[in-house]
């Protein structure tokens, strides 16, 4: 069967090199809060602090790279960072929570490094109307390599292998992302001409463009004061029924259900602003807000398993139509700035948001999930407001 025209060499090379990093590192997602806490004996409020470091540290060094990547080239940057990946994996190494977090984090901010770049190496040559689909591409087999690393886990853990050896594993696929992109060219950012990227004139963006472009980094700035790690379901779903692998079991869900919208998003034709706004921030906040339900009334892990299956909706298109609506807004000159400030917006809110979800989890898990449901909603409502006017 042929594959469509837009899915050219480096759209699948760039594609499957996400696929084989998920597949390793996803792995390390799902176990890391339960090796923090269950086996090196972390407290939830101190895999708070973990998250914070991690991921919304992480979101600024995607800020760096992303004006590296308008700078230097993107290749060269998306391989360096990807190939420090494997940082994650050594934290199988220590018995130290504070190592653990310091291996785990400088794995996961080589990877938000590399992230705009990558981006920005996928929309380099391709047409404008087919964006949204390379990316709902990308999202599908960057996600679905996750969701595959997850069954993978459990099967390992079912057969008795030990985190420790597992995190170890979780090597060679990430080794197998970087070889990928070696083979990629490494191509200037162009308007459709063959010009040099000093020779191509910034074009001034309109009152709407540029409003839907505050709109969606404030949002995405909001967005992730409502983001936690999903290791807060995990653990949610692991003590509400004493059972590690059906906690690890709900990431696998969560990443499913993100892959196939992600694709499905991509290929539809719609009002960007308003799927955005309502299939992602603010469903999102609904996802949240029935997962603190959930455990406020003892629902049992199906009632959370339905509400973690409406956050990875969320996520899919989100993930997919973020990076799509900027690369439509910012001009050719700066998209790396824009994809940037994409990731770096969430930095502080990530990091704030990890450190509320672990103070209100020690109170009552239902206090931290009604936080981010509130934020989520707020988020939606402001990049529908902001980008009203935006046509897509």
């Amino acid at each position: 069967m042929d594959l469509p025209t837009w899915i050219n060499k480096d759209v699948l090379l760039i594609s499957f090199s996400a696929f084989f990093a998920d597949l390793g590192y996803q792995t390390a997602v799902a176990i890391f809060p339960i090796f923090l806490v269950i086996t090196l004996g972390a407290s939830a409020s101190e895999y708070g602090i973990a998250s914070a470091i991690a991921f919304g540290v992480g979101s600024f060094f995607g800020y760096i790279g992303g004006l590296l990547s308008d700078k230097y080239s993107g290749k060269r940057i998306a391989i360096f960072g990807n190939a420090l990946i494997p940082l994650i994996s050594l934290m199988a190494l220590t018995q130290s929570v504070t190592i653990a977090v310091i291996l785990f984090s400088a794995g996961w901010w080589a990877r938000n490094f590399r992230s705009p770049a990558r981006r920005l190496m996928l929309i380099a040559g391709s047409p404008k109307k087919h964006r949204s689909k390379i990316f709902g591409f990308l999202h599908a087999l960057d996600i679905g390599g996750g969701m595959i690393s997850i069954l993978m886990l459990l099967l390992l853990l079912y057969l008795g292998l030990s985190y420790n050896k597992i995190l170890l594993l979780t090597i060679i696929p990430l080794i197998i992302s970087t070889l990928l992109l070696l083979p990629t060219k490494d191509i200037k950012r162009q308007s459709g001409e063959s010009k040099p990227k000093s020779q191509i004139k910034i074009t001034k963006p309109s009152t709407a463009s540029r409003n839907a472009y505050y709109g969606i980094i404030a949002a995405t700035a909001l967005y992730g004061f409502s983001t936690y790690s999903l290791g807060f379901p995990i653990l949610t779903i692991a003590q509400q029924t004493g059972n590690s692998i059906l906690g690890i079991g709900s990431y696998a869900l969560y990443l499913g259900v993100s892959s196939i919208i992600g694709y499905w998003i991509g290929s539809k034709n719609y009002n960007k602003i308003k799927a955005l706004s309502y299939l992602g921030y603010i469903l999102s906040g609904l996802g949240s807000l029935m997962l603190g339900l959930s455990y406020l009334y003892g629902l049992g892990y199906f009632a959370s398993y339905f509400a973690v299956a409406i956050l990875g909706f969320a996520f899919g298109v989100i993930e997919t139509l973020e990076p799509t609506l900027i690369s439509f807004i910012k001009d050719v000159k700066e998209l790396g700035k824009g994809m940037g400030a994409l990731s770096g917006s969430r930095s502080l809110g990530i990091f704030l948001a990890n450190l509320i979800m672990g103070i209100l989890y020690m109170v009552n898990p239902f206090y931290s999930y009604l936080y981010a449901s509130i934020i989520s909603v707020v988020a939606g409502m402001v990049v529908l407001f902001m980008g009203k006017n935006f046509r897509s």
